[in-house]
């Protein structure tokens, strides 16, 4: 019993950690789509430390998608990701899992555009694809694990090992056989 309620509970600080990491790449997205998009509808040039991939990149076919730039579009999903933080429960995880995976596509083919059509990378794109395969791992990471978390406390708990409160119950593990034997007498 007391297995399941450590993992139970070190699956909540996981849980949270996950959270925060997630939302400080979502951060960190946002300040790179956000400036993209930035320069976009400034008209400005895109500060590009390689020698005008940016700029080639920025200004083909393929930085647009229906007439929307695809930085309008990586800014939407990053600012999604995050707020699916704000959700609880499996909705959250889902939706943070699903922009992300579908981000995470649209990044791949992005680059695939970028290698074999374009010819030609733009710094700026390989950090937001990176940033979004990461994203999508962490956030199927998060759904995964709370599949596993939650079973795991919701065992701890029907088995007596969990007070009302989510902590421990004190006592000796002689005690807390008794307290199951109790409990499993009285259920029959």
């Amino acid at each position: 019993m007391t297995t399941l309620t450590r993992s139970g509970a070190a699956g909540l600080g996981t849980n949270r950690k996950l959270q925060i990491v997630i939302g400080l790449l979502c951060l960190i997205g946002i300040g790179i789509a956000g400036y993209l998009t930035y320069v976009h509808y400034a008209g400005l040039k895109v500060l590009c430390l390689s020698s005008g991939g940016c700029e080639t990149v920025q200004a083909s076919r393929y930085a647009k998608l229906d007439g929307i730039p695809v930085a309008v579009l990586g800014l939407a999903g990053y600012i999604g990701i995050l707020g699916s933080l704000a959700l609880r429960g499996e909705l959250g995880r889902m939706a943070g899992f699903g922009i992300a995976l579908i981000g995470f596509g649209f990044s791949m083919y992005l680059t695939y555009r970028e290698l074999f059509t374009i010819k030609a990378i733009c710094q700026w794109c390989v950090a937001s694809a990176v940033l979004m395969t990461l994203l999508a791992i962490l956030t199927a990471v998060r759904v995964l694990r709370a599949d596993d978390d939650g079973g795991a406390a919701a065992l701890a708990q029907s088995n007596g090992a969990m007070t009302a409160n989510g902590g421990r119950r004190k006592g000796s593990p002689a005690q807390a056989s008794r307290r199951t034997a109790a409990q499993t007498g009285r259920k029959r």
